[in-house]
């Protein structure tokens, strides 16, 4: 069936302003539908209050509205521009709890707007856990046991029922916010009162802690005519208690039997159909008791959620624009598959390579802070790699990471075991120094839960050394969404070691007649460099692409816009490091490269581009080095008689020390070539002062021999 022709004008919600839980995987999300419908020739109104996304950028949208999500002001707009529709399941939980608003007070019947994607039935059936828990019941899907209360005496009561462990699930939040484990009354009822406090609707889930379980989600997308596909399978290396957000996840699931996934597969169908979700982009959590094999459903996103981005990056499915498209009245087998060009939506992705993603934290910009991982979510971005096998895939999502400096754990064997009883953000290195003191599997999956095969394969990683064979060499791979039964129509690349014959290695790359010119993307989100550095690179990929030229985009983070197939003329989905950026500049032999649209990561490689004799577009390496450097930065000050606070330069321990005295308390220490402030500090007297060198001393590179590397510098200043 065509698409609705009753429909002329659609409002779509984004996501409001960057918070965790709710990232710019929703400027993804939002950006494609506003791409495909209009398309399709809708008017497109859009609200958002964020300016640095992608979609509140004029051109995407017919009219664009960078205003509060409130319902109030939702509702002047409506009035205004008097859309026929209103669709909310891109937006993450903000847009679907503004749109629950808008129909609960009438306003959208008032003004005559339908609600599309997802009605409210539908998003109030899987948003509210005791709608949520009857649904289940009826279409005989297990959940776990559980009570749903709207005070603290029904909560009180559920807990004497079920027992501690409880775990607590706010209805309508997002990642997790306001939920949480209790291991006894004294932990649950201030976390019970303020899960109750956060929810708009004051109802709480109460369910029987699965804590250790195995943890699994399915993409699921179904269309008005009850069609279904299982878009993706998700595996959680981390068992329950950890927030999916925050949890190192794997693509397709690798521990699965056949006979366990169809089971998944037949309950997920189950309940999107008894949901009632019809613009797909759904996904479905799953829990399985690894020693009985019983399956319950934890939770399901009646809307694009997280992992739909990671999900559509995997597969090279797009689903946010296939399920914009659902939305306004398409069928699965309706829309084409833009990646092969020769099937359509109703043709669920096969891959054959692994995908890796690994949650980004920050805990090092809020020293003290606790580094446990719960049922809340903390990470705050992510990466993601794609290789042939698991092992090549996790070792490339390990150094996507770009941490300062790892962590260090250089404790016991037995200290090692205990601490991977709690899960924190540095677990997997606890978990790989414990391999290498000598830990069985038996050991630290009694600690962890973490699956044994999983174990294996890290047991494996650490008596090689690396995933990479010897003789393998490096060969480039399209991203073709159905395991190369079909060739890949778009040019969506990722790198992985195999063994070459006589002729090398052959790639899957082509290039065409255009010169190519390079732009390195930002890498994972993080605290200073997030969703405005992809404004800019999709800004310069769009700016190379007018001038004549091939854009080419490198970068690792499934939920931004630059790393959407059709941004460029060809993605490189790898990690931001010196080693593979100088593989892809090998095959694309660019006119150059630029650096300065993506944040710090592509900064911090520019002089070793410049070494290897690579052409830098734009601001040059000595350029940047002024500004990042302190000292260079503080001569040119001098030079230029610009006037600055009283500054001088350290480079160890003991030269902060003699520096500070000089300089005199209060002080502020900034480091070079740092990430929005990190390692800064305003020190009011010697304590302080050493209080710093002791946390930061090691990360920043001071202290070090002159022979281990060159020392990083440190900038002391009123």
């Amino acid at each position: 069936m065509p698409r609705r022709t009753d429909i002329k004008k659609i409002m779509i919600c984004g996501s409001g302003p960057i918070v965790i839980g709710q990232a710019c995987e929703f400027d993804y999300s939002g950006t494609q539908a506003c791409k495909a419908l209009k398309e399709e020739g809708y008017q497109i109104v859009l609200l958002n209050s964020n300016p640095a996304t992608i979609m509140t950028d004029p051109g995407f949208a017919d009219r664009t509205y960078v205003e509060p999500m409130t319902p109030e002001v939702a509702e002047q707009i409506i009035a205004r521009e008097k859309p026929d529709v209103l669709l909310p399941t891109l937006g993450g939980q903000t847009a679907l709890n503004l749109a629950v608003a808008l129909a609960k007070s009438g306003a959208l019947k008032r003004h005559g707007v339908e609600l599309i994607g997802a009605k409210l039935e539908a998003i109030e059936m899987a948003e509210d856990r005791l709608l949520f828990k009857q649904a289940m019941k009826r279409v005989g899907v297990e959940m776990p046991k559980s009570g749903y209360a709207t005070s603290w005496e029904e909560a009180s009561a559920i807990a004497d029922d079920i027992g501690f462990p409880v775990i607590i699930r706010p209805s309508f939040t997002m990642g997790g916010e306001g939920g949480g484990v209790a291991y006894n009354r004294e932990e649950y009822e201030p976390m019970a009162r303020r899960a109750l406090t956060l929810s708009p609707t004051h109802t709480i889930l109460c369910e029987e802690s699965i804590i250790g379980w195995k943890e699994y989600e399915l993409e699921v997308m179904r269309d008005k005519n009850d069609n279904v596909v299982i878009i993706c399978s998700i595996e959680n290396f981390d068992p329950m208690g950890v927030h999916t957000g925050d949890s190192i996840t794997v693509a397709p699931a690798q521990t699965l039997t056949d006979k366990e996934y169809q089971v998944m597969r037949d309950a997920a169908v189950r309940i999107i159909r008894e949901i009632g979700v019809d613009t797909g982009g759904s996904n479905i959590q799953f829990g399985t008791d690894p020693r009985t094999g019983r399956l319950v459903v934890i939770e399901m996103n009646p809307r694009v959620s997280r992992s739909s981005a990671l999900a559509s990056k995997a597969t090279g499915f797009p689903i946010a624009k296939i399920a914009a498209r659902l939305a306004v009245g398409y069928t699965l087998e309706e829309i084409p598959n833009d990646i092969t060009g020769k099937t359509v939506a109703s043709f669920e992705p096969a891959l054959d390579y692994v995908v890796v993603k690994w949650p980004r934290f920050a805990f090092e910009k809020f020293p003290g802070s606790d580094d446990g991982l719960t049922s809340q979510m903390k990470s705050v971005g992510e990466a993601m790699s794609i290789a042939p096998t698991f092992k090549q895939a996790f070792e490339k999502a390990w150094r996507s990471r770009e941490l300062d400096k790892p962590p260090t754990v250089d404790k016991p064997k037995e200290e090692l075991l205990e601490l991977l009883k709690r899960p924190t953000a540095d677990r997997y290195e606890v978990l790989f120094e414990a391999i290498r003191k000598g830990a069985s599997i038996e050991e630290i999956n009694a600690s962890s839960n973490i699956d044994p095969w999983y174990l294996r394969q890290f047991e494996e990683l650490v008596h090689a050394g690396s995933a990479i064979e010897p003789g393998h060499e490096r060969v480039f791979r399209a991203v073709d969404t159905c395991a190369a039964e079909f060739e890949a129509a778009t040019p969506y690349f990722y790198s992985g070691y195999e063994r070459v014959g006589p002729d090398g290695p052959q790639h899957e790359v082509e290039r065409g007649e255009n010169p190519s010119v390079i732009i390195l993307g930002s890498g994972p989100n993080r605290i200073g460099q997030g969703i405005e550095f992809d404004y800019c690179c999709v800004h310069a990929a769009m700016t190379v692409r007018e001038s004549g030229r091939d854009a080419v985009i490198i970068n690792c983070n499934p939920e931004t816009v630059s790393t959407d197939y059709d941004i460029s003329d060809r993605l490189y989905f790898e990690p931001l490091t010196l080693e593979d950026v100088l593989a892809i500049v090998e095959i694309e032999k660019p006119e150059g490269v630029i650096v300065q649209f993506g944040g710090q990561t592509p900064l911090k490689l520019a002089a070793g581009l410049a070494e290897a004799g690579v052409p830098l577009l734009g601001t040059g390496v000595d350029a940047i080095d002024h500004a990042e450097d302190r000292e260079r930065f503080g001569d040119l000050l001098d030079r230029a008689g610009i006037a600055c606070p009283p500054y001088g330069i350290a480079k160890s321990s003991d030269e902060a020390r003699l520096t500070a005295e000089r300089v005199g308390f209060p002080l502020l220490i900034r480091p070079s070539y740092v990430l929005g402030g990190r390692a800064m500090m305003i020190c009011y007297d010697q304590q302080q002062l050493e209080d710093y060198l002791a946390v930061e001393a090691v990360s920043l590179g001071l202290d070090v021999p002159a022979e281990a590397g060159e020392r990083d510098q440190v900038l002391l200043i009123d």
